[in-house]
């Protein structure tokens, strides 16, 4: 039975269809996921006052990888969304088949690392230990964790706790953007002045580095079998989604450089909310921020835990990664979940905040990259415009160039160990699409 028959068990079951606002909830509980509680500190500490610029530009780097997505999912309405799309362009092409999907899911791990990491750090921030890594890093692993075992558990009670976590997320950032905004201790000009000078390329690089907190909008895509008219709803959903991420990261941002010292969100990079609220609006108002910084991590861990677990192992099943990876255990894919949490933690315990964002950033760029070739080369027969898909390959390109100066400039001992993944990526992809391409020639 092919994936796509009108007998497909999903079909048989189906009650309802999600509606626009459902899959406009899906992207924003895969996007609101914690990044701006991990990029505030960095952003801030190198380019001040131009922070929510950087991350509204970074937006609009999501808006112009969104395109392509949404054009390659209209067009295929396949849930397997980003590996998918690419292996049936490329049909003829075990390895890109191969590297994609190895790139697809390393970069989930890459997420799920820094939303562990970011957890971690702010449910330690009001203990004598914050600042030690190595605890940082046992909570992260121990999170990961329980969010393993919630979904080796059982799916209906993963969707409860998400559900409950995504809801009440959403209402705590919205407070907590009202409140900062409420309390300002200066004004933007007054900040542009006291501002040391910036750099355009400096704004760039920070807006290539935050693109990572607007990943998730692809999630949409996963759920096509689960909507009606996905040709009207993909696009509404995503393109919705974005715009509201964007402006519910610029408003926060907006009200932590009004309403908290640039010294005390740069000493405090990793937890850098948290502090600043304490310390501007008290006890309470540093709780209100470690409660959503901890709800928008925990969903996102167990959201990308439950479906990029799936992903891996219809990867696997396809013979790019050991076929282990592919069995289940009433429809649980037991070990994925198990691997990817693994390695997960392996990123947390060799690497640091910044490192796993910039690999996370680079990864879903180049990802992203390749869907806006992919799309691209196909154009007419996705009905896409040529203009939009060189503007996306243009944009991501640059993104992706940009993050790679940054290291080379500043930090070469990260930009070794970021060359060092994707070696490894690249290797393991090749020798499984080997495999696959005697298989295809027998």
């Amino acid at each position: 039975m092919t994936r796509n028959s009108n007998n497909h068990p999903i079909h048989r079951k189906r009650h309802s269809a999600l509606g626009t606002v459902e899959l406009i909830a899906i992207a924003l509980g895969g996007m609101i996921s914690g990044g701006i509680f991990t990029i505030l500190g960095i952003s801030v500490s190198m380019i001040g006052v131009y922070t929510p610029l950087a991350i509204m530009l970074g937006g609009l780097i999501a808006m112009l990888a969104a395109y392509s997505y949404v054009q390659l999912g209209v067009y295929y309405k396949d849930e397997g969304a980003t590996y998918s799309f690419f292996k049936k362009t490329f049909p003829n092409s075990p390895f890109a088949a191969s590297l994609i999907g190895w790139g697809v899911i390393f970069g989930y791990i890459s997420t799920l690392a820094l939303y562990a990491y970011t957890f971690s750090s702010y449910a330690i921030s009001g203990f004598t230990f914050a600042d030690n890594e190595w605890v940082r890093k046992a909570v992260a692993g121990m999170v990961l964790g329980v969010f393993a075992l919630i979904n080796l558990w059982s799916v209906k009670g993963m969707g409860k706790i998400e559900d409950l976590m995504v809801y009440t997320k959403l209402i705590i950032l919205a407070v907590i953007s009202f409140v900062l905004v409420n309390n300002s201790q200066t004004t933007i000009p007054v900040l542009w002045h006291q501002n040391a000078p910036v750099s355009t390329l400096s704004i760039l690089i920070v807006a290539s580095i935050t693109f990572v907190s607007y990943e998730g909008f692809q999630l949409v895509i996963n759920a096509v079998k689960e909507m009606n008219n996905p040709e009207k709803n993909i696009p509404k959903a995503i393109y919705t989604a974005i715009g509201l991420a964007i402006a519910i990261y610029a408003i926060i941002a907006l009200g932590a450089i009004l309403a908290i010292p640039f010294a005390d969100i740069i000493e405090n990079e990793e937890y850098a909310l948290a502090s600043g609220a304490g310390a501007v609006l008290g006890q309470w108002g540093s709780n209100l921020v470690i409660l959503g910084a901890l709800l928008a991590t925990s969903s996102a861990i167990s959201g990308t835990v439950f479906g990029a677990s799936r992903q891996m192992a219809v990867i696997a099943r396809d013979g790019y990664f050991p076929a282990l990876l592919m069995k289940r255990s009433n429809r649980i894919p037991v070990p994925a979940i198990l691997t990817m949490s693994g390695f997960a933690f392996g990123l947390i315990l060799v690497g640091n905040l910044q490192v796993i964002l910039e690999f996370g950033s680079v990864t879903f760029l180049l990802v992203s990259l390749l869907m806006a070739y992919a799309n691209h080369k196909i154009r007419r027969s996705t009905n896409s415009s040529a203009v939009l898909t060189i503007a996306s390959l243009i944009g991501l390109s640059m993104g992706t160039v940009l993050i790679i100066y940054y290291e080379a400039t500043t930090q070469i001992e990260q930009l070794f160990f970021i060359v060092g993944l994707y070696a490894f990526l690249t290797l393991g992809s090749w020798l499984y699409s080997k495999g696959k391409a005697k298989q295809m020639t027998k």
